[in-house]
């Protein structure tokens, strides 16, 4: 996979990987409004941060979903090859009575999708979830070394 360092914040970037379905946005880092005038409908939570490492036995995917529930995750998989992470966080219920001095955390929809490479073990996929970061764990299938006969050269 091919990442390249990002040189906003020392991200990580993976805009060339033949497998991210992500769409760069070359202005995601740069706040063009601040971020105490956002409602809640137009927030952070829309591009949940996603590590994306691969074992000798598998694909591990880490998303930092702070303050979700299991429930409000949702991991599938498309077509049997792409792997698609998705959840909402409400916005939190307003009373008239409340004094909003800061409004920071995020609400809304998000959605990452992940095209998987042919040797994952779609069959046995699995999710969980500790401390705010949902892990998905896609087996690999093992490579199978050819076999090598040596042929004798005569003459």
């Amino acid at each position: 996979m091919a990442m390249i360092p990002s040189l906003l914040r020392n991200r990580r970037s993976n805009i060339f990987d033949p497998f991210s379905l992500d769409v760069w946005d070359p202005f995601r880092d740069f706040p063009l409004i601040p971020s105490s005038s956002l409602s809640g409908e137009t927030s952070a939570l829309v591009n949940a941060r996603v590590d994306w490492k691969e074992t000798p036995e598998a694909h591990v995917f880490r998303a930092d979903v702070p303050g979700l529930k299991k429930e409000e995750v949702k991991v599938e998989v498309e077509d049997g090859k792409v792997l698609q992470i998705s959840g909402e966080r409400d916005v939190e219920k307003e009373d008239k009575n409340d004094t909003w001095h800061r409004v920071e955390r995020s609400s809304g929809e998000f959605l990452r999708r992940f095209r998987l490479p042919e040797n994952a073990k779609m069959d046995q996929i699995r999710a969980a979830m500790e401390d705010g970061v949902l892990t998905v764990t896609v087996p690999k299938e093992e490579v199978k070394k050819p076999d090598v006969k040596s042929v004798e050269i005569s003459g």
